[in-house]
């Protein structure tokens, strides 16, 4: 039976030399790999008390959405700044080369939410980090964080030491 990373292309020295670059739009082709990731995906969310899914901009979306239709709940977008048409709240967070904004509408979260936080994949955590603060800035409460990728030599964990965080698939080196 095929596994997750069965499913993720590998490509060496992308974006440049000495970086393996975890491909996921090879699990998005593939019917199988899609469901299975998804499957998976879900089975971290057995037990966890949750009315909301946030998926981080843009493959977030991709895994988060299904996630919160199997299990309805609702879906909040993390979108890169400007690109909400409501009122938003913004994070700011350092990138390798430069700085990013993320932002959500300022009333998609209610005080009191329980919010599990969704990405494709965690490197140095920094994205995640800032969807974490939007989140708690809006009275909601971070209960779980999954991602289907894990690149455990940058320490995204580290960044997010004080939430439960899962990933399926994990993968040593950058």
């Amino acid at each position: 039976m095929k596994k997750v990373e069965d499913y993720i292309t590998s490509i060496p020295d992308f974006p440049k030399e000495g970086i393996i670059f975890r491909d996921v739009t090879s699990v998005l082709e593939s019917q199988e790999g899609f469901a299975l990731a998804i499957d998976e995906m879900n089975k971290l969310l057995d037990g966890v008390d949750y009315n909301l899914i946030a998926g981080a901009e843009s493959r977030g979306f991709i895994f988060g959405a299904p996630l919160a239709y199997m299990n309805k709940k609702g879906f909040i977008p993390v979108r890169k700044k400007g690109k909400l048409p409501r009122e938003t709240v913004e994070m700011s967070y350092e990138l390798e080369y430069g700085s990013a904004t993320i932002e959500i509408h300022k009333d998609s979260i209610k005080p009191g939410d329980k919010v599990v936080l969704v990405d494709d994949l965690i490197a140095t955590g920094g994205t995640i980090e800032a969807a974490v603060k939007l989140v708690e800035q809006l009275g909601g409460e971070v209960v779980k964080i999954i991602f289907l990728i894990e690149l455990v030599d940058l320490k995204g964990r580290d960044v997010l030491k004080d939430y439960d965080v899962a990933s399926i698939v994990q993968f040593e080196g950058e």
